[in-house]
C-alpha cells in the first residue's frame, strides 16, 4: 500500500539509482566507439575489461566493492546480530582479500593476460592448458555457481528495500534487477568499474556515520556490551551461542574460504588483469587493504551491536535497513542505506559481466558461432540477450528467499574457489601444470565439495571447503606427474624461454 511506503527514503534511493543510470549512460559512449571498430575483439576488451585502463584507487574501489558484497554488508551483520561479537572475529578473515589476490596473481597475471589477449579467466585457462573440455566444465561452473551467488545479492538487496521502504518483496526484488540489468548491459565494464567506485567511496562514508550512530544510540560501547551479555553471554564470546558453532578448526578454515582462496573467484581475479601500470597495483593493493578493514570490522560491529536496539524482525538480513531507518530521518535513511545497496550493486553487476563473458565470450564466440566472434553487431546483440537472460534466471532463483542469504553467498562463493584456485595459480607458477592436472583437480574439487557440503558440512570440524581444496591439489599434481608435460609453445608463452 502507498500509505505504508517511507517516501523520504525512496526518493533519497532514486536519486541514487539516477546517478547510477547517468554513470552507465557516460560509459556507454565507450563501448559504442568500441562498437564502430572493425572487429569484434575491440568491443569484448572494452565491455568485459575497459580497455586495461584502471589506476590505482579505482582499481582498489573496484576490488572492494566487488568481494564486499551482500554478505558483508546485510547477511554478514544479519549473522552478527544473530551470533554476536564471535562473527565479528571471523569476518575479519576477509581483511587482506584484496591484498592476497593482488600480491599473488598481480604484475605476472596482467602480463600474461595482456600477451594472450584474455579478458576473462577462462580465456586463460583456454590458452594455459588448450583443451575444449576444460574450458566448458569452466564456464558451465561460472555458470551455475554464479547464478546461485547473484540471487544471495538480489536476495539482499530486495531485502533492504523491503526493510527500509515497505516495499513488497517481490517489488523490491524487480526493482534492483531491473537497474542492475540496465546499466551493466549499456556500459559494460567500465560502467561496472565507474559505479564501483561511487559506490566504494558511499559504502565507507554511510558505514562511518551507522556506526558512530548506532554506539550513540546504545549508550556508548561499553553500555552495548553489558547489554548483549544480559540478552545472552554468548553473543560476546568468540564463539557464538550455539555450542560448537564457531570452534577454533572452523574459524581456522573459514580463512581459506574468505581470505587466501578468494584468488580464485573469477569476478575479484579478474581485476588483477585490467590495471594500468605498477604503480596502479601497489597503490590498490594499499588502499584496497585499509578499506576493506575499516568496512568489515565496523558494519559487522553494527551488526553485533544492534542486539539490543532492533527487536522483532523476522530475519537478521534485515537488521541493518531497520536500524538505519529507526535512526536517522528518512532521506538521510536513504542516503545511508545507499552504501550495503552500493555493495550490493557493486558486486552484482561484476559478476553478471563474468557469466555473461562466460556465455558470449567463452562459448558463443568459441566453440557455438566462432565465425561471429568479429562480428561486433552479433557479439553485442548476444551479450544483451544473455544479460537479460541471466537475470530473469536469477530472479526466478531469488523468489524465495533463505532466511539469511549468507550462506547461500558462501556456498556459491566456495564452489567457485574449489573449481578455479588451482589452475589459476599452478598454471601461472608451475611450468609442469598441464590440462590433464587442471581437469582432475576441477573435477575432485567440485565434486568432493558438493558431496561435503551435503553429506559431510563440517569434516575434522573445519568448513567443507578446506579438504576439498587439499584434495583437488593433491588430484592435479599426481595426475600432472603421471601425464605428458605441456607443449614447448605454451611454455614459451607464459614464461618467455
Amino acid at each position: 500500500m502507498m500509505e505504508d511506503l517511507n517516501i523520504s527514503v525512496l526518493i533519497a534511493l532514486v536519486i541514487y539509482f539516477v546517478g547510477v543510470f547517468l554513470v552507465g549512460v557516460y560509459a556507454m559512449k565507450y563501448v559504442s566507439r568500441a562498437r564502430t571498430l572493425d572487429c569484434g575483439t575491440g568491443f569484448i576488451d572494452e565491455f568485459f575489461i575497459s580497455g586495461r585502463d584502471l589506476n590505482g584507487f579505482v582499481l582498489a574501489m573496484t576490488m572492494v566493492a566487488t568481494y564486499l558484497s551482500a554478505g558483508s554488508f546485510i547477511g554478514g551483520p544479519g549473522t552478527a546480530y544473530t551470533q554476536g561479537l564471535g562473527w565479528v572475529f571471523l569476518a575479519m578473515t576477509q581483511m587482506p582479500t584484496g591484498y592476497f589476490t593482488l600480491s599473488v596473481l598481480g604484475k605476472k597475471f596482467a602480463i600474461v593476460a595482456r600477451k594472450i589477449n584474455a579478458v576473462t579467466i577462462t580465456d586463460f585457462i583456454r590458452e594455459r592448458y588448450r583443451s575444449k573440455s576444460l574450458v566448458i566444465i569452466v564456464s558451465l561452473s561460472i555458470i551455475f555457481f554464479f547464478i546461485a551467488a547473484m540471487a544471495a545479492q538480489w536476495i539482499g538487496a530486495a531485502r533492504l528495500l523491503q526493510g527500509s521502504i515497505g516495499l513488497p518483496y517481490v517489488t523490491a526484488l524487480a526493482i534492483f534487477a531491473i537497474t542492475v540489468i540496465i546499466y551493466t548491459t549499456v556500459g559494460g565494464f567500465r560502467a561496472v568499474v565507474l559505479t564501483d567506485t561511487l559506490q566504494g567511496v558511499i559504502m565507507t562514508i554511510s558505514t562511518i556515520i551507522l556506526f558512530a550512530a548506532a554506539v550513540k544510540a546504545g549508550g556508548g560501547i561499553t553500555n552495548i556490551v553489558r547489554s548483549m551479555k544480559e540478552i545472552n553471554p554468548g553473543l560476546i564470546t568468540p564463539y557464538g551461542i550455539q555450542e560448537g558453532f564457531m570452534t577454533k578448526a572452523y574459524v581456522t578454515s573459514f580463512w581459506i574460504l574468505v581470505g587466501f582462496a578468494i584468488v580464485g573467484l573469477p569476478s575479484v581475479s579478474v581485476r588483477a588483469m585490467s590495471y594500468k601500470d605498477t604503480r596502479s597495483l601497489h597503490r590498490g593493493i594499499k588502499y584496497g587493504t585499509v578499506i576493506s578493514m575499516v568496512l568489515l570490522l565496523l558494519m559487522h560491529l553494527v551488526g553485533a551491536f544492534s542486539t539490543p536496539l532492533v527487536t522483532g524482525i523476522e530475519s537478521g538480513d534485515l537488521v541493518i535497513p531497520t536500524l538505519t531507518v529507526s535512526l536517522f530521518p528518512g532521506w538521510i535513511a536513504g542516503l545511508i542505506l545507499a552504501g550495503p545497496l552500493a555493495a550490493v550493486m557493486s558486486t552484482v553487476d561484476s559478476q553478471l559481466l563474468v557469466v555473461v563473458g562466460a556465455i558470449v565470450n567463452d562459448l558463443y564466440g568459441n566453440y557455438i558461432k566462432p565465425n561471429d566472434r568479429d562480428n561486433t553487431k552479433k557479439i553485442s546483440k548476444v551479450s544483451f540477450i544473455s544479460t537479460l537472460a541471466v537475470g530473469v534466471i536469477i530472479f526466478i532463483v531469488a523468489l524465495d528467499p533463505p532466511d539469511l542469504m549468507v550462506w547461500l553467498n558462501l556456498y556459491a562463493n566456495a564452489g567457485l574457489i574449489s573449481t578455479f584456485l588451482w589452475p589459476v595459480l599452478l598454471g601461472l607458477y608451475w611450468k609442469r601444470a598441464n590440462k590433464e592436472g587442471a581437469l582432475a583437480s576441477m573435477i575432485v574439487g567440485i565434486g568432493s565439495y558438493i558431496l561435503f557440503s551435503y553429506k559431510w558440512p563440517r569434516p575434522l570440524g573445519m568448513h567443507a571447503i578446506v579438504l576439498p581444496l587439499i584434495l583437488s591439489l593433491i588430484a592435479f599434481i599426481i595426475v600432472a606427474k603421471m601425464t605428458k608435460k605441456p607443449p614447448k609453445e605454451i611454455i614459451e608463452t607464459f614464461w618467455g624461454i
